[in-house]
């Protein structure tokens, strides 16, 4: 696993607590909301091609053809 993708999930995590943190000390709490599922979703598709390239590794190393 590269370091760089735990790098950048803690970089998005900080990120969207501190907008969250920000919005919902003004009143915004629908917005902080839609931040952190933002930030979920950038996470989760990070995480997705992650995975398709995990298992297209696997793929070829019990390819038989």
């Amino acid at each position: 696993m590269d370091i760089e993708l735990i790098f950048k999930v803690g970089a998005i995590g900080i990120v969207v607590a501190v907008f969250n943190q920000i919005l919902t000390k003004t009143g915004r709490d629908e917005q902080a909301m839609f931040v952190t599922l933002a930030g979920v979703i950038v996470v989760m598709a990070l995480i997705v091609s992650m995975m398709n390239e995990l298992f297209m590794e696997v793929k070829s190393v019990f390819n038989l053809y």
